[in-house]
């Protein structure tokens, strides 16, 4: 294995940028992220943060300052979800309400910034970093509301984008730039895990010093091939899926082939309906082998510990097919 190999972001994420030793990785994406200094001061532990089979919810929340010295909560998600835009929101409804004191004040509340790094693809876009804020629109007037805030005991306004989160969202398949400014030096080591020898850029020098793969003991280094044999069986299955459109042959070819081709075969006579009904046959058939192929690929994705929502997406399988199979 090659000395300079370096670990996949989404693993270290997990498992080693929780070190504080290793604070200076995660500190430099949010940096270039929010374009100010970050500075992390613990990661907060919660139970969503904690490893369990599969690690179906890669999450990690931080607790940090920005250059003006307030606090922030900061939730970075790597997760691969069928309903994602849901899933963002309940991470950040939990990360607020897992660290607010019972009884706090509302001033209490603090601002969230919310980094979801996408691993596959989510709709349809041609940017591979897309931001969103909150703002309250006048239906009339068009214009956008400022409120007030207490601050220091005194009153200030501001806009709700100072108080509600703020998301972004990275989409690292659709990167395919040359790596100039220190967002697309990120993002070539999130997509091809490279990083400049020369580089400057905030959380890439500590990452290239401090997530060797050679640098790991005999379990991590099992533990991260394992994971790593995971991510491309669970790629090649999707890919598969998606290419020989079983789920769309199965819902077009079962709710309109057969019902179609029966009717057109009583109607035009029994010689054509013979024909259709051959035709049907064959479609049957085929029907019958895009099944066994989709049972197939989900046995495979139980085994990886898939949630059963997002097997039952990837294949077409119904609740009864797929506890036949539990």
């Amino acid at each position: 294995m090659d000395s300079n190999s370096i670990i996949r972001f989404d693993w270290a994420a997990k498992r080693l940028l929780r070190d504080k030793a290793n604070h200076a990785v995660l500190e430099g994406l949010v940096t270039v992220l929010l374009g100010e200094k970050i500075t992390i001061t613990e990661i907060l532990e919660s139970e969503s943060n904690q490893s369990y089979a599969g690690d179906k919810f890669n999450r990690v929340d931080i607790k940090a300052k920005d250059s003006k010295g307030d606090i922030i909560l900061i939730e970075i998600q790597l997760t691969r979800e069928w309903y994602y835009l849901q899933r963002v929101l309940y991470g950040v409804s939990k990360t607020i309400t897992e660290h607010i004191s019972l009884g706090a004040k509302y001033e209490d509340v603090k601002k969230i910034y919310s980094i979801n790094i996408l691993y596959f693809d989510l709709g349809k876009g041609s940017d591979y970093l897309y931001h969103g804020t909150t703002t309250f629109v006048g239906v009339h007037t068009n214009d956008q509301l400022i409120v007030r805030k207490r601050d220091k005991d005194a009153i200030r306004t501001c806009s709700p984008t100072e108080i509600f989160p703020e998301y972004f969202l990275i989409r690292v398949n659709e990167f395919n730039e040359v790596a100039k400014t220190p967002i697309e030096e990120w993002m070539d080591f999130l997509k091809n895990n490279h990083i400049k020898d020369d580089t400057r850029t905030p959380g890439l020098r500590e990452a290239k010093e401090q997530l060797r793969v050679l640098q790991m003991n005999d379990e991590e280094r099992k533990a991260y091939d394992d994971y790593l044999d995971t991510i491309r069986t669970q790629d090649s299955v999707l890919d598969t899926y998606r290419t020989e459109g079983l789920l769309e042959g199965r819902m077009i070819g079962r709710a309109e082939g057969r019902a179609e081709g029966r009717e057109e075969g009583r109607e035009e006579g029994r010689a054509e309906g013979r024909e259709k009904g051959r035709a049907e046959g064959r479609e049957e058939g085929r029907e019958e082998g895009a099944l066994n192929k989709a049972i197939a690929i989900a046995k495979e994705m139980l085994k990886m510990n898939l949630d059963k929502s997002i097997i039952k997406q990837a294949t077409g399988l119904t609740d009864d097919e797929l506890n036949q199979l539990s």
